[in-house]
């Protein structure tokens, strides 16, 4: 069956000039149809095989095409109108053949015309429609529409508005039915403007359109709605939201929607906070929020069309909250007007930026934030979005404040801030090098003064910090400047009684000119923090003589860490050779060949040794400092390539007193031989120590014979002399020295 609904006249042979409607077969019947004129054809086409008797069967009905006339036709074509609010104020607007299947190739035109004041509403389940807001195809578009469509309204800003219903030349089969709506023209949908005459040159008048509740604060009116708007930020702006028609009641039965829309993209992330100025809805019968109220998303539901699940839900003065923060940078209210009426409400809209950082945040909304050891002994703390880039033109304070007896450690475990003018082959800190985006770590103490630790920037994180014993706490500046953004750093805080002026270890070095000193353990590895501490430490203090100062001259180093690439997060030496200016932080290993010298302004040096709880451990340093006096003229030993006077007692004291490169200290020092005349008086000390036990033996010995004659006396016993002669017998070698020892130890 071949259908033709588009026939202009009621002859069979015209059907050759007639659009073809569609050709059908099978067991789908075709569309219901409607004739776009006064005559509708039904061809049909069968074989020369069997037949049916129910091939097919319908209805027709002849029906008044006054009802297509939706207004004055103009511009031929069976569907181009102009709609007059004047003559004709409400009624339906349909495609010229629905609910029938529309054909192809169709361009219909509606134009509404209303007077000034007036606003044009239309309800409608469009499939395929394109909506002007205004007389003509040159006006702002509200929106194309396809598909099935179903409960849509659409509102003319003004007292104008266009509909074009447009049919592309597609197959002939389509049997898509075009749709059917309402429209009415009327001066009580909400103002959005007043539009007043005004004379210009003979008598002729223009309409002026003065601000609305929408468009006097930087809201933008969201075309095809009866009163929803937009407001989108200018970077941290601000200003005020009203209800409709305010300050004066608002009318019943009306709901408008207010989308919020702070900065969201590589450089920025604000949010949304609300600040009530008037809020005035009443309660329902049943005294709830059932008759008007005002709902506020904090989350910009409306992506997901869950109106249902608010966050807020406002009416009356009970549930009224004073501030409120978007969660995110959208925020959406919708406010609903019921049968009672009420000045409804003005609020203050402030555009801020949503730093994401962890910790008490400044009640201005600034990039400020507190952290104290009476809330919580240790957390994290981030650059602003981290790990997304940080905002442009950012500067960040953060601070960590103390009690009395308590240290703050920080730890940073990711580090990356820009910097543009530094050589990667050094490490990137200091105020030189670190120019345009920057951290800096200050002490800070009660009396207002502030002592800067370090300003760091690139890969080169920050060291482990203590707080100085005494300091009130620590504070950290980030600086970010208008050009491009890293993703910025993550760190922890950690609030810890506090140590002595020495740290965990250290000490006080005075009244000496020269010495050595170690990291823990050394020449072992030194190692992290007990399991309960952030980080440990060791200050060591060096003292010469005034007009002196002090060389310090690495034997050794071997600390974790790598300045050019990462930093010294995990461990760091930082040094004070000019106690008035900011320390240097070292770590890394120093080559074998290579000796590091550092040289005091003054006579006093202070280093710091800290590794934190992530430190895996290295074998550390050996450091040698002496006291000197720079050249030239010298009263003392002065050394050969650096020109240091230093004390003549230490040449060749095995230790390298005169610096890097320079060891004429230790040069044409004689080998440590043992003297000649040392061993002379070694075999000497020996003999004599020989001699004086063999006559204390003898002495021994004597007084033996001696106790044993004078036992002989006693028992009266005769001792012969030797035959031939009148002398006793003669005395042993023993006894005569025991005689002469007996004699002298008797006087």
């Amino acid at each position: 069956m071949d259908v033709y609904s588009e026939v202009l006249q009621p002859d069979p042979a015209e059907l050759v000039n007639t659009p073809f409607g569609g050709r059908y077969c099978g067991p789908i019947p075709p569309r219901a149809r409607v004739s776009l004129y006064r005559a509708l054809a039904l061809s049909f086409h069968t074989d020369k095989n069997a037949s049916h008797s129910d091939i097919f069967v319908g209805k027709y009905q002849f029906i008044n095409d006054s009802e297509y006339e939706v207004g004055a036709p103009v511009g031929g074509g069976p569907c181009n109108f102009l709609v007059k609010g004047a003559v004709k104020p409400t009624g339906a607007i349909l495609t010229p053949t629905y609910p029938g299947a529309y054909p192809k190739a169709l361009f219909c035109t509606y134009q509404f015309l209303g007077a000034p004041g007036e606003r044009i509403r239309l309800d409608c389940p469009f499939d395929y429609v394109k909506v002007y807001d205004g007389p003509d195809n040159t006006s702002a578009v509200i929106g194309t529409y396809c598909g099935q469509q179903r409960n849509l309204v659409i509102y003319s800003s003004e007292s104008s508005l266009l509909v074009t219903f447009v049919t592309l030349p597609r197959t002939a089969t389509t049997q898509n039915r075009g749709f059917k709506g309402i429209f009415e023209f009327s001066n009580s949908f909400t103002k959005l403007g007043t539009e007043k005459p005004r004379v210009v040159g003979n008598a002729a008048y223009c309409y002026v359109k003065f601000p609305d509740f929408i468009s006097k604060n930087d809201g933008e009116h969201i075309r095809g709605t009866e009163c929803d708007q937009k407001i989108l930020s200018k970077k941290e702006s601000s200003g005020f939201v009203f209800s409709p028609n305010y300050p004066f009641p608002y009318m019943p039965k009306l709901v408008c929607r207010y989308f919020i829309y702070g900065m969201q993209d590589a450089q920025h992330l604000e949010r949304v906070r609300l600040e009530f100025v008037l809020f005035e809805i009443p309660k329902g019968p049943k005294g709830d929020c059932s008759d008007g109220y005002l709902k506020i998303y904090l989350r910009g539901q409306e992506t997901t069309d869950s109106y249902d699940k608010f966050d807020y839900e406002m009416c009356g003065e009970e549930t009224k909250p004073s501030v409120v923060v978007s969660d995110g940078p959208r925020m959406v209210m919708v406010f609903s007007s019921g049968e009672l009426m009420g000045r409804g409400f003005k609020a203050n809209y402030t555009f801020e930026t949503e730093y994401r950082i962890p910790g008490t945040a400044a009640p201005d909304g600034s990039c400020s934030f507190t952290y104290r050891s009476t809330s919580k002994k240790k957390g994290e703390f981030n650059s602003p979005r981290y790990p997304s880039n940080y905002p442009s033109d950012t500067n960040c304070t953060y601070l960590f404040l103390a009690t009395n007896n308590e240290q703050v450690s920080l730890v940073f475990d990711n580090f990356k801030i820009r910097a543009d003018s530094i050589n990667a082959t050094i490490a990137a800190y200091g105020t030189t090098l670190c120019q345009e985006d920057w951290i800096e770590i200050y002490n800070i103490y009660r009396d207002g003064m502030e002592t800067m630790i370090g300003r760091y920037c690139q890969t080169t994180a920050p060291g482990p910090i203590e707080s100085n014993r005494g300091a009130m706490g620590l504070k950290v500046i980030l600086h970010a400047d208008s050009e491009a953004v890293y993703s910025g750093f993550r760190a922890r805080y950690s609030f810890e009684d506090a140590k002595s002026i020495f740290g965990d270890c250290g000490g006080n070095v005075s009244s000496l000119d020269y010495g050595v000193i170690t990291s823990p353990n050394f020449p072992k590895n030194y190692d992290s923090p007990s399991k309960n501490q952030a980080s440990k430490s060791c200050n060591w203090y060096v003292n010469v003589r005034p007009k002196y100062k002090i060389l310090l001259v690495f034997e050794k180093f071997a600390v974790e860490g790598e300045p050019s690439v990462r930093g010294c997060p995990a461990a760091v030496l930082r040094l004070w050779y000019d106690l008035t200016a900011t320390p240097i932080e070292l770590c890394g290993e120093k080559p074998v060949t290579e000796k590091w010298q550092y040289i005091s302004t003054s006579n006093t040096m202070r280093f710091s040794f800290i590794t934190a709880d992530k430190a895996v451990g290295a074998q550390g340093f050996k450091a040698v400092w002496t006291e000197v006096i720079e050249g030239p003229s010298c009263d003392e030993f002065q050394c050969l390539q650096t020109g240091f006077c230093i004390p003549d007692k230490l040449k060749c004291n095995k230790l390298n007193n005169c610096g890097a490169g320079d060891d004429s200290d230790e040069a044409d020092c004689k080998s440590e031989e043992p003297p000649r005349e040392r061993i002379r008086m070694s075999w000497i000390c020996a003999i004599v120590a020989i001699v004086l036990t063999l006559v204390m033996l003898c002495v021994i010995c004597h007084r033996k014979r001696r106790r044993r004659r004078r036992r002989a006396i006693h028992r009266s016993i005769h001792v012969p002399a030797v035959p031939g002669t009148s002398r006793q017998p003669p005395l042993h070698f023993c006894e005569e020295l025991g005689e002469r020892f007996a004699s002298v130890d008797s006087v």
